[in-house]
């Protein structure tokens, strides 16, 4: 019998395919991240349309939104243990449907509190089970070629979900009300969870293939936990903790994220309007700036993804940090009260750097760490965001101490410098005791 003859058996792929099916599973993550992304536009919108109906101050909504970040980084860890345990396709579905839940749910708020529990709890479990590391796990996963570039595409997916969005909930809550803009975001978390189930995979052994990069070749379905202890999900991420903080280069990976997260998430993304509004900037034209951010934020990820599979991604970030620094040094210089060619080139500057140390992370976390590297990544996530946080309440304090935000841009500097050299000198080994 021909080799054209034979069946298409387990660990076979049939000729007649030309798209390996890791493009397929990748896409419908995209899609996901995109439908997940609606509430990361929210808050900036809603809150003072909930603010003039009920009375609360900006103070109360906003516990609710720092518990929510919280919760976006410190779950991220135990869902990518989740994913190793359960599957990539159960934990996808069950955090888009707590984020519809949250964001359904919050027509019924009726105090401040209550959106402890829709906006925090369960939107920021549903988000933190959807960060980044949902991103490195699909991509190594499904890759072994072209991580980077996939890692990329995935990570803007987050930021082309709420460019998305936020023109939408802003109409909406404008012409019909915060309520019908919460269940846009419901619905926009909802409609992909059918498409998750349809089309995500856990593993390509799930469709008798190798991931994408590597031959062909029969395949036996692995079992959906990579452990032999048979570990629940939280003990298998704080072991994945517990082993990696023995290795320096984790420390690194983790200073570096924190001071990332700092300098976009906890600096710009929060005070960038205020700091313009000081130097007599309209809010409105200060906003209008930040969104451009975001749309270059996607050129710039996906570009880095491209990079990371070529140059040394210890290079990368160097030069990131570097450049983020050097252009944050400028930034009390350039503000003012009207938009100058200057401020422009920093805001696409910064919008091409914002998330692109993330491909090169993650490909650091999987080179030194192997399997373990997306639950290493998840850890090293929320470093970013318990950075974020720190860098908000810092940069506020300098603001009203001094009366304006310089102190908090020249220090941002200074750390992203320190960040250049940390990340330049990551050992290219990990300890072998480590990978036990």
């Amino acid at each position: 019998m021909s080799r054209l003859d034979e069946p298409e058996g387990v660990g076979t792929v049939p000729r007649s395919r030309r798209i390996h099916p890791a493009w397929f599973v990748a896409a419908t993550a995209l899609v996901a991240l995109i439908g997940a992304a609606g509430f990361r536009a929210a808050p900036g919108v809603l809150m003072l349309p909930l603010e003039e109906e009920f009375g609360w101050s900006l103070t109360e909504m906003s516990v609710a939104v720092t518990l929510n970040l919280l919760l976006f980084g410190l779950t991220a860890p135990f869902a990518a243990a989740l994913m190793q345990r359960f599957g990539i396709r159960a934990v996808t579905a069950t955090a888009l449907l707590l984020i519809a839940a949250g964001a359904a749910l919050t027509v019924f708020v009726t105090a401040p509190w209550m959106l402890l529990l829709t906006w925090g709890l369960l939107i920021g479990l549903g988000t933190g089970s959807m960060a980044l590391v949902f991103a490195a796990t699909v991509t190594d996963t499904w890759f072994a070629k072209r991580r980077g570039l996939v890692s990329g595409v995935l990570t803007a997916g987050s930021a082309t979900g709420q460019l998305i969005f936020l023109p939408i909930i802003a109409v909406a809550a404008e012409d019909y009300g915060w309520r019908i803009a919460s269940l846009i975001i419901a619905s926009g978390a909802l409609l992909v969870v059918p498409l998750v189930l349809a089309l995500l995979r856990d593993r390509p052994s799930d469709l008798g293939v190798g991931r994408y990069g590597e031959p062909d070749a029969p395949i036996e379905k692995a079992p959906a936990v990579r452990t032999s202890r048979g570990e629940g999900a939280a003990a298998l991420a704080l072991r994945a903790l517990r082993d990696a903080s023995k290795v320096r280069a984790f420390w690194a990976l983790v200073a570096g994220f924190a001071i990332c997260g700092a300098t976009t998430n906890g600096l710009v993304g929060t005070h960038f309007i205020p700091s313009a509004h000081d130097h007599g900037m309209p809010q409105t034209t200060a906003a209008g700036l930040l969104a451009v951010v975001g749309i270059f934020d996607i050129a710039g990820t996906v570009l880095s993804g491209w990079l990371t599979d070529r140059i040394n991604p210890r290079v990368l970030l160097a030069v990131y940090y570097a450049g983020r620094g050097i252009s944050l040094l400028f930034l009390p210089s350039l503000l003012s009260s009207t938009v100058e060619p200057s401020i422009v080139v920093f805001i696409v500057v910064y919008g091409l750097d914002w998330v692109a140390t993330v491909p090169p992370t993650i490909a650091l976390c999987r080179e030194i760490f192997g399997d373990r590297g997306p639950l290493v990544f998840g850890w090293v996530f929320a470093a970013h965001q318990i950075g974020a946080g720190i860098a908000s309440v810092l940069a506020g304090i300098v603001r009203d101490q001094t009366g304006q935000y310089t102190v908090a841009w020249f220090a941002a500097a200074g750390l992203c410098a320190v960040a250049a050299v940390i990340s330049g000198a990551i050992a290219r080994r990990p300890h072998s005791r480590t990978l036990r």
